[in-house]
C-alpha cells in the first residue's frame, strides 16, 4: 500500500481564504474544505487514515482546491492558524458549523453547494464528496429547490440524503414525512423503496428508526442482508448519543457507555458497533496491541470491509514490531485480499510478510502486486521489492 501514502489529498498552504476563492474561479475548481477541531477523534481519524490514501486523493484532487481550518485556538498555534482566526469564526456563523468534521464545498464562484458532517470510510467520503459536484446531489443546492415544492417526491428522496450526510435534523425530517406520507408504510416496505427507511433513520426520535426498530427481522429478509437492520439501529443510537463524548485525550468509560445504551434499547445488540468504534479510537491514539485485540475480538463477530482491514494492517506495519500485533496484521491482510485482490491490498500483505522476515514470501507476493497495479504505479511497487532483494527496511519507523 506504500503508494497510497504519497498521493493523498493536497491541501493548500499559505494562502488566505480569498486568495484561495480568486484560484478557484480562475482554475475553474470546486473549493473542498474540511473545518475541524485540535481535540477531535473523528477529525484525526480522517486526517490520519483517509486523506492519505490514493483513492481518496486523486478524484479530489482533480475536481478540487482543498484547505483544512481549524476552528479552535490552542496556545500552539502556529501564524498560519492564526491568520486564519477570523475567517474560521465568520465560516462558522455564516454555515452554523456545530459539530466537527464539517466539509464544506464551494462551487468555482466562491458559493457554497454541498455540506458533509461526521468523518466516514473512504468509499462512502467520496461518494459523498462526488454528490458536491452536481446540483441534483448538492445540499444546499436541493434544500432551495425543497424549500419551493416541499411535497415533490423525488426532491424529497435527493433532500433526505443531503440532509441525513449534512446532519441537518430538522430538513430531514420533514423530507422524510413527506416520503412518509406519500408512499405509506406498506410502500416503505417494498424492496425497491425500504432503503429510503434506512437513509432516513438518522435520528432516534425518528419514524424510520422506530419503523426499523420494529421490523428488523423483515428488512433483512427484504434486503437479503442479515443483521442490516441492527447494524442501522446500533450506528444511529451510537452516533446521536455517544461521538460527542468520545476525546482522544482521554480513553471514553467503554462499559460504562455500552451499559447505557443497552439499558435505554434492550432490543439492540451494540457489542459490534462498539468493538469498532473501540479499534477506530486505538489506531488514533497508537495502541497498536489494544487494536489488535479489539479487531481480533470482532472479527469473530462481525467483518470489517477489506479497505478497513488493510488501513489497519498497514498502520501496524508501519508503526508496530511487536511480534503478536504483526501476526494479527498479516491475518487480517491475508483476509482482505481473499476478498479483494487489488495491488495495494497485495503489496500490504507482502510488506507484512517481509517485515515478519519471510523474505521469500515477501517477494513472491510483491510481485504479485506489481502485476496487478497500474503503469503509474508499477514503480513505486518495484521500488519496494528492490529493497526487499537487498534488505533494505520498507517501513516507515
Amino acid at each position: 500500500m506504500a503508494h497510497s501514502q504519497t498521493k493523498g489529498v493536497k491541501f493548500v498552504e499559505g494562502q488566505s481564504w480569498q486568495q484561495i476563492k480568486e484560484r478557484a474561479l480562475a482554475e475553474n475548481k470546486f473549493i473542498f474544505m474540511e473545518l475541524f477541531a485540535t481535540w477531535c477523534g473523528p477529525c484525526q481519524y480522517m486526517s490520519n487514515e483517509i486523506f492519505p490514501l490514493e483513492q481518496v486523493g486523486q478524484p479530489i484532487n482533480q475536481d478540487f482546491i482543498s484547505v483544512r481550518v481549524q476552528m479552535d485556538s490552542t496556545a500552539s498555534d502556529n501564524a498560519e492558524v492564526k491568520k486564519w482566526y477570523a475567517d474560521a469564526r465568520s465560516i462558522s456563523n455564516e454555515y452554523n458549523i456545530q459539530s466537527f468534521p464539517t466539509f464544506l464545498i464551494f462551487n468555482p464562484q466562491g458559493q457554497a453547494v454541498h455540506r458533509i458532517v461526521g468523518a466516514s470510510d473512504a468509499p462512502d467520503f467520496i461518494n459523498y464528496v462526488t454528490d458536491g459536484l452536481y446540483p441534483e446531489t448538492q445540499y444546499y443546492t436541493l434544500l432551495k429547490k425543497f424549500e419551493k415544492r416541499p411535497q415533490d417526491i423525488y426532491t424529497a428522496k435527493q433532500m433526505l440524503k443531503a440532509a441525513n450526510i449534512a446532519y441537518d435534523e430538522n430538513t430531514a425530517r420533514r423530507a422524510e414525512n413527506t416520503l412518509a406520507n406519500s408512499l405509506g408504510t406498506d410502500e416503505l416496505f417494498k424492496k425497491e423503496n425500504v432503503h429510503i427507511l434506512l437513509a432516513a433513520a438518522k435520528f432516534t426520535n425518528s419514524k424510520a428508526f422506530n419503523l426499523i426498530r420494529n421490523n428488523k427481522e423483515k428488512i433483512d429478509i427484504l434486503l437479503e442482508s442479515p443483521g442490516i437492520a441492527n447494524r442501522t439501529l446500533a450506528n444511529v443510537v451510537v452516533n446521536e448519543l455517544l461521538q460527542i463524548k468520545i476525546d482522544a485525550r482521554q480513553e471514553p468509560q467503554w462499559d460504562n457507555y455500552q451499559n447505557q445504551l443497552a439499558q435505554k434499547y434492550p432490543d439492540i445488540d451494540f457489542v459490534p458497533m462498539f468493538k469498532k468504534i473501540k479499534a477506530h479510537y486505538y489506531l488514533q491514539v497508537k495502541n497498536y496491541v489494544a487494536m489488535k485485540n479489539t479487531i481480533n475480538d470482532y472479527l469473530s463477530s462481525e467483518d470489517f470491509t477489506p479497505h478497513q482491514l488493510n488501513t489497519f494492517a498497514w498502520t501496524i506495519f508501519n508503526n508496530s514490531s511487536d511480534p503478536e500485533c504483526i501476526a494479527a496484521a498479516i491475518s487480517w491482510s491475508k483476509k482482505s485480499i481473499i476478498e479483494d485482490p487489488s495491488s495495494a491490498f497485495l503489496d500490504t500483505y507482502a510488506n507484512l510478510l517481509y517485515k515478519k522476515g519471510e523474505k521469500e514470501k515477501a517477494i513472491k507476493w510483491q510481485n504479485k502486486a506489481i502485476e496487478m497495479a497500474s503503469e503509474d504505479d508499477r514503480p513505486i511497487y518495484q521500488e519496494t521489492l528492490d529493497k526487499m532483494m537487498k534488505d533494505v527496511q520498507t517501513w516507515e519507523n
